[in-house]
């Protein structure tokens, strides 16, 4: 019988790992939450000396090898009534009931070659039945972590679902409707709901994800069920997480209601092994030492001796100790398939999620872990654009044929519905323009995913606003304005707040060799410096190949407020109060022709063509004294004939 449940067993468990998609992948309380996993290994690294980490599982704990399924020893089987009939859908209404319970055939006394333990791996000559549960009912308080969903399936006609959370337990239901997540495939929750429940009664947890609708009922989106029973008796302890070290305050303060001290101490005593012995900063188990720090800072942040750091370290190497040793489950967040009844098999989405338990005739447990999601902080983005050079010019004067561009910038942040431009720098005939033009950009930033947090309603007629999250970057670009066509795109600049190169410090040192990824190139967060001035190249991709080619120059300053501080002292956009900026020394040639045509007249007579002017003058002077002087030649000659 035994090895029967063994072969059902590993088959299950093997149909159960060609759904997996990865391997475990460690996290920390931070990134996890917020919720974004860090991309590159030195960012995880930055986290490993001071943030407490926890595994995220790619799957439900069921399906971790080292967890056996938590039915190393309590199996379940359906009870039918009747007799098979072959049909799936008969066979299943035939199930009445569950039985929870282990089969075991026992040689008294055992082979001399067999070594065998009981079903909970105990000695088999000190009690067959040792460390089975009693069977009076448990009163168990059973905390929900909800962090995360990924992957829902639609549930709206836009592409989009409004999902929300309901908890069930026997009886008991709790409705998170009025938290909704507005169209969001993979909305983040961070919710945490406490229910009681009482083994054997109240035994499987259903967390489920339905669709919020504004008129008819809702939709279930997908449910996952989870055999709280099958955890709590598990040999491998899947009611409280086992945390990396032990702490008395803060965010990974210590929460399950026994110490380390008294766990190790009842397990020590459940497996019939020797230990725990402490002394001298080791710990003494089964012939076997261990040896880890034994201070930790207390409530006042002064530090004292304790055991519990000894007593944690064997707990994470419980799997070592002979015949009783197996993984214990250690502080997680799993992810569970999510499955509509009506589609059996077919995966709706994911659920990222843990699951603590807690006697009730135990201390009560500390406050729930914040697992709430972050809130954006506000800022105040304030660019100066001071002044451009270099810039291409691309048009032809309407008067003289020269070359020569009406330069001006524009940027955002946010997108397109943010766009801020600065005035016209007409008739540059050098590629240089002068603008003293600020553009000012309010966003709401969320520091550890690193990403600005939009919200908006998509349409005229949407209920709510939908909240995205995109990069923070800011681009800019240099256009040239056309009033009687299209204006021509010049060239672009994007900026990454977080990961951009420091400006140069002159226009000659401002080269495309700047934009290089390669870290030959210096770069700098403006959420650190806050306030940075430089010149950057504006790029275009060359009409002959994919290359990009420098288009210009800016010179930009970049200040970055928190939102109090800006409130405090406020600027202007443009050149506007308060906080108002000089007007720019623009040459005299920066006019436009038609709406300045005494201003073009006298461009083109004193400047462009000031010298064959003087020449046209020069000679229709001489031209006029020719003319008078053989005009008046004749009848000054007779006169001087007849007077004489």
């Amino acid at each position: 019988m035994e090895k029967e449940l063994q072969r059902i067993e590993k088959k299950d468990h093997d149909d159960k790992k060609m759904t997996l998609k990865g391997v475990v992948k460690a996290a920390t309380f931070v990134s996890k939450f917020s919720p974004k996993m860090p991309k590159k290994e030195k960012e995880e690294s930055k986290y490993s000396s001071t943030t407490a980490q926890l595994k995220v599982y790619p799957h439900e704990l069921e399906a971790c090898p080292e967890f056996e399924g938590f039915t190393e020893w309590l199996h379940t089987f359906d009870l039918y009534r009747g007799k098979k009939t072959g049909d799936e859908a008969d066979d299943e209404s035939r199930t009445v009931g569950k039985f929870k319970g282990s089969l075991k055939i026992y040689q008294i006394p055992l082979p001399p070659d067999i070594e065998d333990t009981t079903i909970t791996g105990g000695d088999p000559s000190l009690g067959l039945f040792q460390g089975l549960p009693g069977n009076d009912p448990i009163h168990v308080l059973v905390r929900v972590y909800v962090v995360k969903a990924n992957d829902l399936h639609p549930a709206d006609i836009n592409g989009k679902a409004d999902p929300y959370i309901v908890i069930k337990c026997g009886k008991t239901s709790i409705n998170d409707k009025d938290n909704y997540v507005s169209k969001q495939l993979n909305p983040v929750f961070g919710k945490c709901f406490d229910i009681e429940a009482t083994f054997p009664m109240n035994s499987v947890l259903t967390a489920q994800i339905y669709d919020w609708d504004l008129v008819g009922s809702d939709d279930l989106i997908g449910e996952t069920k989870i055999d709280l029973e099958n955890r709590y008796y598990s040999r491998h302890r899947a009611t409280c997480g086992l945390a990396k070290t032990y702490e008395l305050q803060g965010y990974n303060a210590w929460r399950d209601p026994m110490k380390p001290t008294q766990i190790l101490a009842k397990l020590c005593k459940d497996g019939k092994v020797d230990g725990p012995h402490y002394g001298g900063g080791k710990v003494k188990i089964d012939n076997r030492m261990f040896t880890a720090p034994t201070e930790v800072d207390d409530d006042l942040g002064n530090r004292k001796t304790t055991d519990e750091h000894l007593a944690l370290t064997v707990l994470h190497h419980w799997h070592e100790i002979p015949k009783v040793g197996c993984r214990l489950v250690t502080e997680h967040v799993e992810t569970r398939p999510l499955y509509h009844p009506e589609k059996p098999g077919i995966e709706q989405g994911k659920l990222e999620m843990w699951v603590d338990m807690f006697p009730m005739d135990m201390p009560a447990p500390g406050p729930p872990v914040e697992v709430s999601p972050r809130k954006p902080k506000s800022y105040e983005l304030r660019c100066i654009i001071w002044n451009t050079d270099e810039v291409v010019m691309e048009d032809d004067d309407f008067f003289t044929g020269e070359k020569m561009s009406d330069i001006y910038v524009k940027g955002w942040l946010k997108g397109p519905e943010d766009v801020q431009s600065t005035d016209i720098h007409y008739r540059s005939l050098t590629g240089e323009g002068n603008f003293n033009w600020r553009f000012i950009y309010p966003f709401d930033y969320l520091v550890a995913e690193e990403k600005i947090v939009i919200s908006r309603k998509e349409t005229l007629f949407s209920w709510d606003e939908t909240e995205t999250k995109i990069p923070a970057r800011l681009d800019m670009q240099v256009w040239d304005a056309d009033h009687f066509s299209a204006d021509d795109f010049l060239g672009s600049l994007t900026l990454d707040l977080n990961h951009f190169p420091r400006g140069a410090k002159s226009a000659k040192l401002c080269t495309l060799d700047m934009l290089k990824t390669d870290g030959s190139v210096p770069h700098m967060s403006l959420f650190k410096h806050k306030r940075v001035k430089g010149w950057w190249p504006f790029t275009a991709k060359s009409e002959n190949s994919d290359e990009h080619e420098l288009t210009g120059k800016v010179e930009a300053e970049l200040h970055l407020l928190a939102l109090d501080e800006a409130e405090k002292h406020p600027a202007g956009l443009g050149r506007s109060e308060p906080d108002p900026l000089e007007k720019p020394n623009r040459p005299d040639t920066s006019f436009i022709w038609f709406l300045n045509p005494l201003k073009s007249f006298r461009y083109l007579l004193c400047t462009r063509y000031k010298w064959l002017v003087i020449k046209l003058l020069i000679v229709l002077l001489l031209a006029a004294i020719l003319v008078l002087f053989f005009y008046a030649m004749p009848g000054y000659t007779v006169k001087k004939i007849f007077a004489a």
